[in-house]
Formats: C-alpha cells, sequence, structure tokens
C-alpha cells in the first residue's frame, strides 16, 4: 500500500475523529455544525464504498445509443458512488441511531462515537474482490 492510499483510506474515519473533537467547541458554533453534518453525509458511507469498489467496478455503467459524451462510463460511476457515499451513510446513521433509541440509550455523542468507531474498522478492512460477470446460462465470461 502507498502513503497516497493510506491517507485516502484514512480520510473517512479522520472525519469522524475530527466531528468528536469538534464537540468541545461551545454549543451552537457554525465549525461544530459543518464537522457533524460533512462526516454524517459522508463518512460511514465512504468507507463501505472503498470495500465494495473493485465489486461496483466489475460491470461498466451502460449508456445511452448515442455517445454524445465519450466520459460517460467516468461520469456515471463518479456520481453512482457519491450517491451510495451519500445514501449509505444515511443508512448507517439511521440505523444506530434507532438502535440507540431502542436500547434507550440514545444520545448524540454515543451515536457519533459508534459511527466514528465503525469508520475506523471498515477503513482498515480489505477490498471486495470482483467476481467474474455471468452469462445468461451462467457460466463465467
Amino acid at each position: 500500500m502507498t502513503p497516497q492510499e493510506l491517507v485516502v483510506r484514512m480520510v473517512p474515519p479522520f472525519g469522524g475523529w475530527l466531528a468528536l473533537s469538534a464537540l468541545a467547541l461551545p454549543d451552537g458554533s457554525a465549525l461544530r455544525g459543518a464537522a457533524m453534518i460533512v462526516f454524517l453525509a459522508a463518512g460511514p458511507g465512504a468507507a463501505v464504498v472503498r470495500i465494495c469498489g473493485p465489486a461496483l467496478a466489475a460491470r461498466p455503467a451502460e449508456g445511452p445509443v448515442e455517445r454524445r459524451d465519450p466520459a460517460f462510463a467516468r461520469h456515471s460511476d463518479l456520481l453512482e458512488r457519491l450517491m451510495l457515499t451519500v445514501f449509505l451513510s444515511v443508512a448507517v446513521v439511521l440505523v444506530v441511531a434507532t438502535v440507540f433509541i431502542a436500547t434507550h440509550a440514545f444520545s448524540a455523542q454515543r451515536v457519533l462515537l459508534t459511527l466514528t468507531l465503525l469508520t475506523t474498522v471498515a477503513a482498515f478492512c480489505p477490498r471486495l474482490r470482483a467476481s467474474p460477470t455471468r452469462t445468461a446460462k451462467g457460466t463465467a465470461l
């Protein structure tokens, strides 16, 4: 693993730890709110999408019949990853918050700490391998 890959891999957990440290700022601070929103909207999802990256790239985007944009596949894949990042982050936040609400132990600090720990663990997980694509008869290409 190159140093650049390590830095990219550690950005989501760093955002979580930064959001946790922002809890020390006064209530209503704009910096505190920005750190929370950015991490909760993208941190956990970015770590999960990084794990699933090779599996997502195994099947390229299928564009319209007319190809006016030569970079359609690249732009489509970037948009897909961005949307997955946001939606997975929101889903993970909702699941963790729901668990804490159901156990009568909800607090913003607990939810944020749990999400930061899950994001840190996900950052250390290896990437999934892409399985070979299958044809209609079930044989690999």
